[in-house]
């Protein structure tokens, strides 16, 4: 498997062609999720001025002194909403115990269809940049959107009917996640990275990268770390360990992480990218799919509840003053 470029998938003609160019859509979507569990869209309906305007909006909120950022941290310090500082938060630690912390900061808003409704926690919304929460509002509509087209053509992908998650994913699990690499004037601990090796938690994550060195990269098959790059207007999608488990591993949940910069680079290193989360609905029973298993492929795993399981991944990720978050 070469990762020097990942798959570029058009999705316009699985958006507006006809059958066999929707079903061709779907074939090369899946073929890159079983080989190496990553691709790019283009054509993929998110408008461009919104991904700008987004942009710079998180910007604006990361260019702010600390102290005015550290107000929006959330007194449960978890990452399911509000302002995490860097110092917290370890997500290698998943996979290889105690690591140092990620040389990242981030702004998180859990799903606002729960919000919007007055159930769970509200998110905490920043009073600075003024035009932020709109727009945050726009991008979840746009994200929510995106991944409805997304489980349409995963569906298809899988041999399923188009509609086999509508109803796992009529409320699904969202959350969006603002990521800032700041620069690095001091030289990171050793095995220190702006973001450890990591697999991803849930279904299918949708990222909006960013140029700038120190960037992401993906471990092959025979171990080697690749470079993702991806072309302009491009999204970055990839396969989170729920959907691998939901697929019997057909599709691969991929190792990855985000590198730090050189240190001879003179200009700027700040790094910043636009995550979105998607899984299916908490409650949803996450068992093999009937096209992903049978006759010399049993069920590898036992069935989960989705919630459950992402809570549980959570937990082993964060730290706080160097120490483990606690379980509940």
């Amino acid at each position: 498997m070469s990762l020097d470029s990942i798959p570029v998938i058009d999705l316009g003609p699985f958006l507006e062609g006809d059958e066999p160019a929707r079903r061709e859509v779907a074939r090369r979507f899946g073929e890159a999720f079983e080989t190496c569990g990553f691709a790019s869209i283009v054509n993929h309906g998110v408008d461009p001025a919104l991904v700008e305007r987004m942009y710079a909006e998180a910007e604006r909120f990361f260019a702010q002194p600390f102290a005015d950022k550290q107000a929006w941290t959330p007194p449960e310090r978890t990452k399911g909403r509000g302002y995490l500082p860097l110092g917290i938060e370890s997500v290698s630690a998943t996979l290889a115990g105690e690591t140092p912390p990620d040389l990242c900061e981030a702004l998180v808003f859990a799903s606002l269809q729960r919000e919007r409704a007055g159930q769970g926690l509200p998110n905490i919304w920043p009073g600075e940049p003024p035009a932020l929460k709109a727009t945050v509002e726009a991008w979840f509509d746009a994200m929510f959107a995106l991944c409805q087209r997304l489980m349409r053509l995963s569906a298809l992908a899988l041999d399923l009917p188009e509609e086999h998650f509508q109803a796992s994913y009529r409320e699904p699990s969202l959350t969006l996640r603002f990521v800032n690499y700041p620069d690095q004037p001091e030289a990171p601990r050793e095995g220190q990275l702006r973001y450890g090796a990591h697999h991803d938690y849930g279904g299918l994550t949708i990222l909006r990268p960013d140029q700038a060195p120190g960037g992401l990269q993906v471990c092959d098959l025979e171990g080697r770390w690749r470079d993702v790059t991806a072309p302009p207007d491009a999204l970055v999608i990839n396969v989170g360990d729920l959907m691998a488990r939901w697929t019997n591993d057909r599709w691969r949940s991929t190792l990855h992480r985000v590198i730090n910069p050189p240190r001879e680079w003179t200009g700027s290193t700040r790094r910043l990218s636009l995550v979105a989360f998607s899984g299916p609905a908490a409650g949803t029973e996450v068992a093999c799919l009937p096209s992903c298993c049978g006759a010399g492929r049993p069920a590898r795993y036992a069935p989960v509840e989705a919630a459950a399981y992402i809570s549980q991944k959570l937990d082993r990720s964060m730290q706080i003053t160097g120490s483990r978050r606690p379980r509940r």
